[in-house]
């Protein structure tokens, strides 16, 4: 991990650009395979799937018989946790609906929203080394709160056509049973556009390596909602005089075993914590199964001495990290200044881990600095919000010259004349 002192603002400016240009090749080959797949449906999806993964999809979805063989196959320790997860996510999720209010702006107008939930989505959940069962819940449950009618989910299976049981016993106990064993840019182009077998869906939702975050952005062009735009997982942690640093260094190793382009940073008006941190990361990580990717994504990542904690949070702010620990004194009353974030972790007992898993938060958020901008997901992100208004003969009376005035000014006479011929009428 590189570590950097005393830098002046335009070398610290630098710092905050992230080292994920975009790679045409993963962009051609992503819109070769999404296009066939938009055109040959099935055919398509069989031939990629097949050179992908190994595996024929030829119209696979799982069985009955699956969904009850996979609940077999996982511990009751395992049941238990996903069940306390559940809860947390739900109850969560659950109050993140909102009532709306009738306004009214006139007498006789009001006014007022409505969520409805999206009727088709289709959720993505990575497969492979690292079978992602927290996300199934963290898209199922917002999915199901906000009852959409249909709810899909494609997922890579092995080259016998298996799917990680876990994953399946979750899917199952959402209530989600329409699971097709499809993975990479081609499920998100059957999902985006619809095959014989795969039903076309109109938002999309969940993670994925390069070419599935490519695909996702690919079709969001042309007519297919996404989450939000998506690319490597990243994590900031500001840490001081105070902060263990076998805690903060578990942290960063928790988003570098993500994969090879993921990036952490480490801020700290303190050099001994920096330098402490560091030696407890280099112990941690020969221990950790996924060390060779953890040690390639360590390349992407460094560590920022800095004058105080209101710089390390006015430098996280203009960063706008995917994931934020706050492991320094007073962290709560620290919380409070944050403005750019995907989600904050206050205090040395709140792992990022807690909300990539069960703390009740969701776990998709935007990266890339996007979070200056964009939210994590929510339940409302499975709704559109429709805006109604009701207006009476009284109402009419009271906005129209307003109307007519304005629509008189844009030049607009049929806009004018909807009110025009209205008020006429009661005058009549």
């Amino acid at each position: 991990m590189r570590v950097f002192k005393n830098l002046s603002q335009m070398q610290l400016n630098q710092l905050i650009v992230r080292n994920n240009e975009s790679n045409e090749q993963i962009i051609s080959v992503v819109s070769e395979i999404v296009d066939e797949v938009k055109a040959e449906g099935d055919q398509a999806l069989n031939k990629y799937s097949l050179k992908y993964d190994g595996f024929n999809y030829n119209g696979a979805f799982v069985s009955e018989q699956e969904f009850e063989d996979a609940g077999k196959c996982i511990s009751d320790s395992l049941k238990e946790a996903i069940s306390m997860a559940k809860n947390n996510i739900f109850t969560f999720h659950k109050n993140q609906q909102q009532v709306y209010e009738i306004i009214e702006t006139q007498p006789g107008v009001k006014c007022w929203q409505k969520a409805v939930p999206i009727e088709k989505v289709g959720l993505y959940i990575p497969g492979g080394t690292a079978p992602l069962i927290s996300t199934v819940l963290m898209l199922g449950i917002p999915a199901k709160i906000a009852e959409c009618k249909e709810v899909i989910l494609c997922t890579p299976p092995d080259k016998s056509g298996n799917i990680n049981p876990a994953i399946l016993y979750t899917a199952n106990l959402l209530g989600i049973n329409k699971v097709f064993k499809a993975g990479g840019a081609q499920a998100i182009a059957a999902m985006a556009y619809g095959t014989e077998t795969i039903p076309k869906v109109d938002k999309i939702f969940g993670p994925g390596n390069q070419y599935v975050t490519a695909a996702k952005q690919y079709v969001s062009l042309n007519g297919t909602a996404i989450d939000m735009p998506a690319g490597p997982s990243e994590l900031l942690v500001i840490a001081d005089e105070t902060a263990n640093p076998d805690f903060v260094a578990a942290d960063l190793l928790s988003q570098l075993e993500h994969g090879i382009d993921s990036q952490v940073v480490l801020l700290s008006s303190d050099e001994k914590a920096i330098e402490e941190t560091i030696a407890c990361l280099k112990q941690q990580i020969k221990e950790l199964p996924r060390k060779d990717i953890a040690a390639k994504a360590l390349e992407n990542s460094f560590a920022i001495l800095l004058k105080d904690l209101n710089e390390c949070i006015q430098w996280s702010d203009r960063y706008a990290p995917e994931h934020l620990i706050l492991n320094c004194i007073d962290a709560p009353l620290l919380a409070q200044e944050v403005a750019n974030a995907g989600s904050v972790f206050i205090g040395q007992y709140a792992p990022e881990s807690a909300g990539d898993y069960a703390s009740g938060t969701n776990h998709t958020l935007p990266t890339n600095g996007y979070a200056r901008m964009y939210s994590g997901l929510s339940t409302e992100s499975f709704c559109k919000v429709i805006t109604y208004q009701n207006i009476t003969e009284e109402g009419i009376r009271n906005i129209g010259p307003c109307i007519e005035e304005i629509a008189e000014a844009e030049q607009l006479q049929a806009h004018k004349n909807a009110v025009t011929i209205r008020l006429k009428s009661l005058n009549d």
